[in-house]
């Protein structure tokens, strides 16, 4: 899904900088590619809580196909709920967001789409809500495995990836966010929360600078199988 990029007035961009929004973020030489939520239910229409995300979805596996050029760690996440909890009061979120609770651990809906090249030494983070960070172990990986800044896409824009990018800036990594590589329901959500990342978290970047970014740092720890080391 492609949109059109929303127009802000001579105002709004004053306001911004006046405030002193918008500075560049410092880029570290040991990223990581976080991809949050490309599954099969956020990514193809047919699923409720859906749309096409075809474009997304093309982006982010050429975004990972520079990253395995220098050794660069690839996150996947993927949000899964056991059926107890989709069914029941013990996760908040789903009382605001009922829809997500078709997202049940096994089923369709939750497996990453299959146009992703995922390798089995890829880490797969479960989690229960938009973060990528919260209650999950993200931020001790990306520690341990010496990284220094995020590079984040996936879906959705307004809702899980920015909670995740607004989390690792909390954790102190640095984030780059790929236009191209990030996606949602609806234009509107979606360059509005591009617009707040670029102006007070991260930096919103286009797909040649993220494939240089990625493709031209150096290389990462590796185990003695000569794959990628991880925790």
């Amino acid at each position: 899904m492609t949109y059109p990029p929303l127009t802000y007035d001579t105002d709004t961009e004053l306001t911004y900088a006046r405030a002193g929004f918008g500075a560049p973020v410092r880029r570290g030489g040991r990223p990581a590619l976080i991809v949050v939520d490309l599954t099969r239910g956020f990514t193809e229409p047919a699923f409720p809580s859906g749309s096409d995300l075809s474009d997304v979805v093309a982006a982010t596996a050429e975004l990972i196909g520079a990253a395995r050029t220098s050794h660069t760690p690839v996150i996947f996440t993927a949000i899964a709920y056991d059926p107890a909890e989709a069914a029941g009061a013990s996760v908040a979120w789903l009382d605001k967001a009922p829809g997500m609770r078709a997202l049940v651990a096994g089923s369709d809906a939750v497996a990453l789409d299959p146009r992703l090249p995922r390798r089995p030494e890829d880490l797969l983070v479960v989690k229960k809500g938009p973060s990528a960070f919260f209650g999950t172990g993200l931020a001790a990986t990306l520690v341990s495995l010496g990284c220094d800044t995020a590079v984040i896409c996936g879906a959705t824009t307004s809702g899980c990836v920015r909670a995740s990018v607004v989390d690792a800036v909390q954790c102190g990594f640095p984030v780059l966010v790929p236009r191209a590589c990030a996606g949602d329901r609806a234009a509107g959500p979606h360059e509005a929360n591009l617009f707040d990342i670029q102006a007070k978290y991260g930096d919103v970047i286009e797909q040649a600078d993220a494939l240089g970014y990625l493709g031209g740092t150096g290389a990462h720890p590796t185990d003695h199988t000569g794959r990628l080391g991880r925790s």
